[in-house]
């Protein structure tokens, strides 16, 4: 085999041995993205009667708006806004934009409060007298040096929020108001198109 041969052979090689490397990667991403979305479903199903997620509740004008999460609980109706966002966290009420900082990046998102907001008074109108909440889950990935603003909680804090729910609660008359609301909410919603927001 000449030289030419033999740096083809080693190309082909090596060309095989980082497509290999990449599928690795890609997989490794793959089942921690589901890994992490199976332990919060989990999560989310002890603290609440039932769940649905990744939905489209209509938004009273004509539209749809897109919800991660919705849970029954026995105080009420919860919808959570999950974010994953890696770094120290610089937001608050009164901020239009909210900044982050981590060792490789800067950058500024919007505040989601008033996104939240509008995916309560979405679900409100469908719920009629129940009681709806909002909150802005962030993963443990973040830090919030400065107080945390109005709604957020870090998913270290889900169960201290929301305890696992006692299943035989549910025959209170309290409850039964709730849940009509849960099944009239649910005959409203559509799969949201929109990818699963992980933490």
């Amino acid at each position: 085999m000449n030289d030419y041969g033999l740096d083809l052979r080693l190309i082909g090689i090596g060309a095989s041995v980082l497509a290999f490397g990449g599928a690795l990667w890609f997989g490794w991403r793959v089942w921690q993205r589901y890994s992490r979305r199976k332990a919060l479903l989990l999560r989310l199903e002890r603290i609440a009667y039932d769940t649905v997620h990744q939905v489209l509740v209509p938004d009273g004008m004509g539209g749809f708006i897109h919800i991660d999460h919705l849970l029954l609980t026995p105080r009420g109706i919860i919808l959570l806004d999950t974010r994953r966002v890696v770094g120290v966290i610089f937001g608050g009420d009164q901020m239009s934009d909210w900044t982050v900082m981590s060792r490789k990046h800067r950058y500024t998102f919007d505040n989601p409060q008033p996104a939240l907001y509008d995916r309560v008074a979405a679900v409100k109108q469908l719920a009629g007298d129940a009681p709806v909440e909002g909150r802005l889950l962030f993963s443990n990935l973040g830090k919030f040096t400065k107080g945390i603003p109005k709604w957020v909680f870090m998913l270290d804090d889900l169960e201290v929020e929301f305890p696992n729910v006692n299943r035989s609660g549910r025959s209170s008359p309290q409850f039964e108001k709730i849940n009509e609301a849960w099944t009239r909410i649910k005959s409203q919603l559509r799969p949201s198109p929109h990818a699963f927001t992980n933490l």
